[in-house]
């Protein structure tokens, strides 16, 4: 059994150990050592990384009562080597998994709102709220766990048996057996937990509710504490600065100048809109003179440039009404993007002719058998339009 530095001291950064077993895990060769202070994924938070002997651990997993270190080059068994994790990527992750002990202890102190699930991801950590909450009450779950962050509380790490844990008011029951390792923000917060954590709550530094979302009937709350906290609002910062700049207007005035922009973009694209509808009808006039004779009916494949995805759907449509006509129109992006359409008199399936040429050049794209869109696809326009006009006139030949 490994024996874990972490459990009583999660600010060891360097210690001297022994190989226990060498091995290979996934492929890659590992080790197990007599004692480790390298943290394997557990519990929402991610694995330890840094330094044995001359070897780099590139990922630490938990195997029953074994901590198996994957590294980048075999180490013997036997060998006495000193290790070091990496300490800014563990003190991120403690003041990460404190931070969550403290939200999620206001959470259900201030609205009963249990924590059901925790995630604590490269970027943002996230935590799942058992009940949805109303933004006030996210703002003031927030301002009570900062309060006790800037309290400075103590945080400290103890066992207790099973008959102990029984008589304890733990945040939330405890599935595991055996003796239990309790962590404990003062007067505050008592959870059952395995991780790595900060020994004051003043060194969480700040906590940063991000946002939230409604998931499976309840609420999933994005936060970030401590340095990661400050990096996304620096990010936030930055990109209210663009903004107001490029609007001209004060950072309180953001919101509305925002959606005035949104409304004047969407009254442009009606305006576009109509305008393309009225061109579309000349325009289908003028493309469907110069459909080509193919069988029984007519071939046009044309690449047009200046219309939207929507509209050029529609163009496509007017050409092949009332006309005896496949066509296909493409826009040369890139990427490139075809619709294609055939009259109803035309026995052409054009949905299976776009699904060929999607397999030939990429992109996505369906639809039905008479009108089919495509997009994404990376070869030079020229090239599919060549293709489509091949597979089509094929169509018409054989039909």
């Amino acid at each position: 059994m490994t024996e874990r530095i972490y459990y009583l001291d999660a600010y060891c950064r360097t210690f001297d150990t022994r190989v226990a077993r060498a091995l290979q895990h996934e492929g890659r060769p590992a080790v197990v050592l007599d004692r480790t202070a390298f943290y394997p994924t557990s519990g929402g938070q991610p694995f330890d990384v840094g330094r044995l002997g001359g070897a780099r651990v590139l990922d630490t997993v938990d195997l029953e009562d074994e901590i198996v270190h994957v590294i980048s080059q075999p180490l013997e068994a036997g060998a006495e080597i000193d290790a070091e994790i990496d300490w800014n990527r563990r003190f991120d992750h403690m003041q990460q998994h404190t931070g969550q002990h403290v939200l999620s202890a206001a959470f259900d102190r201030l609205f009963d709102n249990r924590t059901v699930g925790f995630h604590m991801g490269a970027d943002v950590s996230t935590i799942d709220l058992a009940r949805e909450a109303t933004p006030e009450d996210v703002e003031r779950a927030v301002d009570e766990a900062n309060r006790i962050v800037w309290e400075d509380r103590p945080v400290t790490i103890r066992f207790a048996s099973q008959e102990e844990v029984s008589t304890l008011a733990l945040r939330k029951e405890s599935q595991r057996e055996g003796t239990l390792r309790l962590v404990e923000v003062a007067d505050f917060d008592l959870s059952a937990c395995g991780g790595t954590h900060v020994t004051r709550t003043g060194a969480i530094g700040m906590i940063a509710v991000l946002s939230g979302e409604r998931v499976r009937g309840g609420l999933r709350v994005t936060f970030a504490c401590g340095g990661r906290a400050l990096t996304t609002l620096r990010l936030y910062r930055d990109a209210v600065t663009g903004s107001v700049r490029s609007l001209s207007v004060l950072p309180a005035e953001l919101p509305a100048a925002v959606e005035r922009v949104q409304k004047e973009a969407r009254d442009v694209r009606k305006q576009l809109k109509g305008v393309q509808d009225q061109l579309a009808v000349h325009e289908a006039e003028r493309l469907g003179a110069l459909a080509v004779p193919v069988g029984t009916a007519s071939l046009l494949v044309e690449i047009v440039s200046g219309w939207e995805p929507a509209a050029l759907k529609g163009l496509t449509s007017a050409v092949t009404t009332n006309r005896q006509v496949c066509a296909a129109l493409l826009s040369p992006g890139p990427p490139v993007s075809i619709v294609l359409s055939c009259s109803a008199g035309v026995a052409v399936d054009v949905n299976a002719c776009l699904q060929e040429l999607l397999r030939q050049f990429g992109g996505k794209g369906g639809g039905k058998r008479d009108l089919a869109q495509g997009g994404g696809l990376t070869a030079p326009v020229e090239t599919v339009a060549a293709a489509a006009r091949a597979i089509l006139e094929s169509k018409l030949r054989s039909g």
